[in-house]
């Protein structure tokens, strides 16, 4: 999405608007390029690997003089990286908070600074930001839900290997996987499996329940954190077999990470919602942009392909499309998918 410098004449045509257009002094001060500080939650998946790689391209695109650092998943890091970037001089800050509850002080004390704040795939559980950038989660486990539902015809065992709790993306997926498993599917027996987003801890489980109930046909995955685990596990108990084979375990995994692609065109896996890391990265960016402008938003379509809602009063959530990626690109259960080899997948770039 291209910023604008002027409020156009037709922007009542558009859901997703823009109210303000004033420029600021300290943009222009700074020869168009504001600082602003982003926060890398980690750097131990591919996933967020690859939304580093993409964050300094969007803000060269944007116009845009970056601060970094990396709190590893770690919210007392996370706190003192703001202390750093308020005494560098920040105009915005863009974080991606792993536990969502423990950010609100963080976040109060950015507010009193006159910070913007956008948090990126996270939102906070309370508190006040300007954008949340993040795709509705939810739907990842609806669509999880639906694909291994069709694919297990509505009966079985299914191993879920939740992220964090602590997290609303934990949550999300885990409520809805639950609550459309119960509505569609009641024969099919959920073992879910708090990991707190930890592949060793997620393959301990997944060969402690499999050891338990030989019969599991179907796993999800909360994210690629373990998708190596569940492959090596799968592979130790000599389940790692093709799609046709009456002894196939069915996975879907969140993310859409290039070895996820590959491990799906090899039959290893079988799905995975893609996470748009290419996308988090240029809209956090431009959301600061927009906020160091005094722009504002309300909800709506967008020109991007996404929906602005409004979570609570004093919060906007951006939902970028996450679409569901399958072997085949065939429709689960009512839910389309495309094809993992489809070359608009950001996995597919790299």
């Amino acid at each position: 999405m291209k910023l604008r410098t002027a409020c156009p004449a037709a922007v009542g045509l558009f859901a997703l608007l823009l109210s303000a257009c004033a420029g600021s002094a300290d943009d222009a001060a700074s020869g168009g390029e504001p600082l602003v500080g982003v926060d890398y939650p980690r750097s131990d998946t591919d996933f967020w690997n690859s939304y580093v790689k993409y964050t300094p391209q969007a803000a060269k695109e944007l116009g845009i003089s970056l601060k970094t650092t990396n709190s590893q998943n770690d919210v007392a890091k996370l706190t003192a990286n703001t202390q750093t970037f308020i005494s560098q001089g920040v105009k915005g800050v863009a974080i991606a908070p792993q536990d969502t509850a423990a950010i609100a002080p963080t976040l109060a004390q950015l507010k009193a600074k006159g910070i913007p704040v956008v948090t990126v795939d996270t939102r906070p559980d309370s508190g006040e930001v300007y954008m949340v950038v993040r795709a509705d989660n939810r739907a990842y486990g609806e669509k999880a839900c639906r694909f291994l539902g069709t694919k297990l015809h509505g009966k079985g065992k299914v191993v879920m290997l939740q992220g964090g709790l602590d997290s609303i993306n934990g949550r999300d997926r885990t409520e809805a996987f639950n609550a459309c498993i119960r509505r569609n599917y009641p024969d099919i027996t959920v073992f879910g499996e708090a990991t707190n987003w930890d592949g060793a801890v997620a393959a301990q489980k997944l060969q402690t329940d499999l050891t338990a109930h030989p019969d599991i046909k179907g796993v999800y995955m909360q994210s690629s954190f373990a998708l190596s685990g569940t492959l090596q596990v799968l592979r130790q108990k000599h389940l790692l077999v093709a799609p046709g084979d009456e002894k196939h375990v069915f996975v879907v995994s969140n993310d859409g990470i290039p070895e996820e692609l590959r491990s799906i065109a090899a039959g290893k896996i079988d799905a995975t919602v893609s996470q748009p890391s290419d996308q988090y990265a240029k809209y956090a960016l431009y959301y600061l942009k927009a906020a160091i402008d005094g722009k504002t938003f309300k909800p709506g379509k967008t020109d991007h392909g996404s929906t602005v809602v409004r979570v609570r009063d004093g919060l906007l959530e951006d939902q970028l499309s996450a679409p569901l990626v399958t072997a085949d690109g065939a429709a689960y259960g009512g839910v389309a998918s495309v094809k993992s080899d489809d070359p608009s997948l950001w996995g597919n770039q790299l």
